[in-house]
């Protein structure tokens, strides 16, 4: 009988396996993409929580093509947004930052500015991209009201049609219709749920040991070698599990509306949510986190062309 093995446990690509800073988390914009120019590239929306959704097939050379089909969805609330700031950027580096909103709701996130500055003598003469601070105007839900902060960046080559775009923008409120663009598929960037300080049994899925083991069932047999005389982070140890920042990619766009067109409330709400009072999103799949967590929705960082050739009309949640 040949030696067994496995491959090792917990994956070293996440380390350290430590809470997030932040709720909403960074993103390289310089690998996003999007077919439509002049259209920004996130969206701040809300996890409501997951249904069915009864929806008819309509890709090519499907099986099931014509007929209905039940699908796990996820459902996103997404309130409108409205821009903070302005950022100018110069390879890579911001070279000013041009504060346009000075809204009473955001006291509670950032220091409002007394005056607010105009976009047309504020800008610096010499930029090459552009990128906006975002906030959520979360007092549209029913889940809180302190906003939530974002940097988006605004699709398009051509840094002076950028400045017009926003331009365009400024002081008005941006509906989930502006990012959906063009756009089908999806990546979104969160945090999962939080487990709080767990064992390594649940943490790197260890076998547990047998009942007569020395020390402990639920630990590993060894911290390592005596020497080196230090036990290295590849051993599987206590700590944090969950809110961690993950990326869900390719989820599909199955519908978007809003609820005074398109009533999707259940008659007692959804569980732990509560009823949408605005717009929303919903996509195939999971999304990681709870309800009501925060989740950033961009365009695909490697969109698969198997997802994008599939089609459904939905007609209702189960």
């Amino acid at each position: 009988m040949g030696a067994p093995s496995r491959p090792r446990f917990g994956s070293l690509q996440y380390w350290p396996r430590k809470r997030a800073s932040k709720f909403l988390p960074r993103v390289n914009w310089s690998t996003m993409t999007s077919k439509a120019d002049n259209s920004i590239l996130g969206f701040i929306t809300y996890k409501v929580g997951m249904s069915t959704a009864i929806v008819k097939d309509d890709t090519a050379n499907s099986m099931t093509k014509g007929k209905k089909v039940a699908v796990p969805v996820t459902i996103l609330e997404a309130p409108n947004m409205k821009i903070l700031s302005v950022r100018f950027y110069k390879n890579n580096l911001p070279v000013s930052d041009v504060v346009v909103s000075n809204d009473p709701i955001l006291k509670k996130v950032v220091k409002n500015a007394k005056q607010v500055k105009s976009l047309d003598s504020s800008t610096p003469k010499d930029f090459d991209d552009i990128h906006l601070i975002v906030y959520s105007i979360s007092s549209q839900t029913s889940v809180k009201k302190t906003p939530d902060v974002s940097e988006i960046n605004v699709s398009g080559a051509d840094a002076a049609k950028k400045l017009e775009y926003v331009k365009s923008l400024v002081g008005k409120e941006i509906s989930i219709k502006d990012f959906l663009n063009k756009v089908e598929l999806f990546d979104a960037r969160g945090l999962t749920k939080g487990k709080g300080l767990v064992g390594p049994i649940k943490r790197f899925g260890l076998s547990l040991k047998s009942h007569k083991s020395e020390k402990g069932q639920r630990r590993p047999g060894s911290l390592g070698p005596w020497h080196p005389a230090r036990v290295t982070f590849r051993a599987p140890m206590a700590g944090q599990l969950g809110m961690f920042s993950r990326v869900t990619n390719n989820l599909k766009l199955i519908t978007s509306g809003n609820i005074k067109e398109k009533n999707i409330n259940p008659s007692s709400g959804f569980n732990n949510y509560g009823n949408i009072q605005s717009n929303y999103i919903i996509v195939k799949g999971s999304v990681q986190g709870p309800h009501k967590r925060q989740i950033l929705l961009t365009p695909p960082q490697r969109p698969s062309r198997l997802r994008e050739k599939t089609k459904y009309e939905f007609l209702n949640l189960a």
